[in-house]
C-alpha cells in the first residue's frame, strides 16, 4: 500500500468536510522559478484542478469552490488576462467529458458578464451539460470578489426595500445570505490556500466566518493529492466550537 492510500485510509469518513474552498495561489511563481512564462504556470495549474476535483469527488466532498479569477485580476497585464481567459475556456471544454463521467456539476459564481464571450459560452455550455449531475458541485469563482458580492446583495435588498417588497427590519443574516451568489450552498468547512501567503484576498468573506483555515507554502501546480489529504487530516484534528466551550461541544456530541 502506498503512502497516499495509507493517508486516505486514515481519514474519518464521517468527518469529511462537506464544502472545501481553495485559493489556488502560486502559478506564476512556479513558472518563474523554472524559467518559464507565467502562462505556463497557469496551464500547469489546470492539472492540479483536475486532480483535486477528482479526489474531492472520490472522498465524498459535496462542494468544491475554486477561486479561479478575482475581480482584482482584471488589473493584471492584458496579455496574462487574455491567456487566463483562453485557458479557462479551453480547460472547461477539455474537462467536460471527465466531469460528466464523475457526475460533477458546474456552478458559476461572480460577475460572469465580464468574461469574454468565447470563454463565457464554453462555461455556460458546461454548466448546462452538467446540470443533471448529482455528485460533487464544482463552484468556479470567476471575476469574483467578496466585497463585490456583498455590495451586490446590499443593492438587491435596498431595491426591494425601496419598492416596499420587504421591511428593512426583517433583514436577518439568513435573508442577507440568500441574496449572495452562494445562496443555497453551505458555508465552507475548510478553506485551503496554497503558495505561502496567509491572507484571504477578498474571498468568501461572509461565508468563511467559521471555516477552518489551512495555509501551505506549496505552490498550486505542486499541490499533490497527498498534500490535499494532509489538509483534511489537519481539519479532522481540529475542534470546531462555533463560539462554545470544549465542554459544551463534547456534551453535544
Amino acid at each position: 500500500m502506498d503512502e497516499l492510500q495509507k493517508k486516505i485510509d486514515s481519514l474519518d469518513r464521517n468527518r469529511i468536510p462537506v464544502h472545501v474552498a481553495m485559493i489556488m495561489d502560486g502559478n506564476g511563481r512556479w513558472a518563474q522559478k523554472k524559467g518559464f512564462a507565467r502562462s505556463e504556470g497557469h496551464a500547469e495549474g489546470i492539472s492540479t484542478v483536475h486532480r483535486v476535483t477528482k479526489l474531492s469527488s472520490d472522498l465524498g466532498v459535496k462542494y468544491l469552490t475554486l477561486y479561479a479569477f478575482s475581480t482584482e485580476n482584471w488589473n493584471r497585464p492584458p496579455e496574462e488576462v487574455a491567456t487566463l481567459m483562453y485557458l479557462i475556456g479551453w480547460a472547461i471544454e477539455r474537462e467536460l467529458p471527465e466531469l460528466l463521467r464523475n457526475n460533477v456539476r458546474i456552478h458559476l459564481l461572480g460577475d460572469i458578464d465580464r468574461i469574454p464571450q468565447e470563454a463565457r459560452e464554453r462555461l455556460f455550455y458546461a454548466r448546462e451539460a452538467t446540470a443533471h449531475c448529482t455528485g460533487l458541485q464544482l463552484n468556479m469563482c470567476l471575476s469574483y470578489s467578496s466585497r463585490w458580492e456583498i455590495t451586490e446583495a446590499a443593492r438587491v435588498l435596498a431595491r426591494k426595500a425601496a419598492a416596499g417588497e420587504i421591511d428593512p427590519e426583517s433583514i436577518s443574516e439568513e435573508v442577507f445570505a440568500s441574496s449572495l451568489t452562494t445562496a443555497g450552498i453551505p458555508d465552507p468547512d475548510l478553506l485551503i490556500r496554497t503558495g505561502g501567503e496567509e491572507r484571504i484576498s477578498n474571498y468568501l468573506l461572509w461565508q468563511i466566518a467559521y471555516s477552518e483555515l489551512y495555509f501551505t507554502p506549496v505552490l498550486w501546480p505542486d499541490f499533490s493529492d497527498a498534500e490535499y489529504v494532509d489538509a483534511i487530516i489537519d481539519y479532522q484534528n481540529r475542534e470546531r466550537r462555533y463560539g462554545k466551550t470544549s465542554e459544551q461541544v463534547r456534551n453535544n456530541e
